[in-house]
């Protein structure tokens, strides 16, 4: 980010950018400042943008050797195109020596770094990893979007709100957009406001859901099942995250049991470090071999579903009061 920041202030660009990760705020805010640098305001000549597979890389490299109108420089975006995974071959002959005049800036989710495409950009341009940020950089970046708009936010109540909307830097934005309209006429956000306003993420539900059941708390696991329906969250997809809770839970525990610390336990099970501790936790409920049969259960439950033996909503409330005993 340091790199592209100083290109932009100097004015010294590289022909070709990729910009590649999980965090997608970061990446689309990247993007936007070099379209706003590379291109002129308002040049559609010579600004072209391409989504997905549904273009022909023949004519990508047609339009790529022609020169700009009446600008100095041709600029081509391209996004989750799924090219540094398979299929870029062509463009990476082409750019080995691509024609001076056109700038290439990519941004996709996934890429191979084995890839022909992604060695010619790595040689002849730029790449930047976007990964999720960790949670200090998070509640600093926080701090920082409200203190902007002259309010504070204390350690405790950032990392409630991290709890409830996840590490997506989309996501915390409109959460603190809502919060900074909601304490419009007060200067410190409160865990209250918090609360009062912000979005619970659904694989939040999920967790509590598990975890009343670990409580051999069956009714408030059945209201939080009630609660998810009534947000319009469909029975299968509930099932599925209650699968995922499952096998997270199983992989945190065996994890445990070879003695990794939480922080290894969170990078190997793809959760935020500060969730660590919740899951090694919610695990400690579990033994290894109810786990197991959970994540078996819900396979059967999928399938008695989709071949009409079961109804949707009912079959995830007898999952709920049956699959997990403690």
């Amino acid at each position: 980010m340091q790199r592209i920041n100083e290109d932009i202030k100097t004015g010294n660009f590289k022909q070709i950018y990729l910009l590649y990760g999980e965090e997608r705020y970061l990446k689309n805010q990247y993007t936007t400042r070099l379209r706003k640098a590379l291109c002129q305001d308002g040049d559609e000549m010579n600004t072209h943008f391409y989504q997905g597979k549904d273009f022909s890389l023949g004519q990508v490299i047609d339009l790529a050797e022609t020169l700009p109108f009446l600008a100095e420089r041709r600029v081509m975006f391209f996004k989750d195109t799924g090219l540094f995974k398979a299929g870029g071959e062509k463009l990476a002959e082409y750019l080995a020596n691509p024609n001076d005049t056109t700038f290439f800036v990519f941004t996709e989710s996934e890429v191979d770094k084995r890839s022909k495409l992604y060695k010619a950009v790595q040689s002849k341009g730029y790449v930047a990893e976007f990964t999720v940020q960790d949670e200090n950089t998070l509640k600093r970046w926080i701090a920082g979007i409200l203190g902007k708009e002259g309010k504070k936010i204390s350690e405790n109540t950032a990392q409630l709100l991290l709890s409830k909307t996840g590490t997506d830097m989309e996501n915390i934005q409109m959460e603190l957009e809502k919060l900074i309209c909601y304490c419009l006429d007060r200067d410190v956000v409160t865990a209250e406001d918090v609360e009062a306003v912000c979005t619970t993420r659904i694989t939040n539900h999920i967790f509590d859901m598990v975890n009343a059941i670990a409580e051999k708390q069956p009714q408030k696991a059945l209201q939080l099942y009630y609660d998810l329906l009534a947000l319009k969250e469909p029975p299968m997809r509930v099932l599925f995250l209650i699968a995922r809770q499952c096998n997270l839970l199983l992989q945190t525990k065996e994890l445990k049991n070879r003695g990794h610390d939480n922080k290894t336990i969170a990078s190997k099970i793809g959760v935020p470090p500060f969730a660590a501790g919740k899951y090694v936790a919610q695990a400690s409920h579990f033994k290894t071999s109810v786990l197991k049969n959970a994540v078996k259960q819900c396979v059967e439950t999928e399938e008695a579903v989709k071949s009409g033996r079961m109804n949707d909503m009912m079959s995830v409330e007898i999952l709920i009061l049956s699959v997990l005993p403690s």
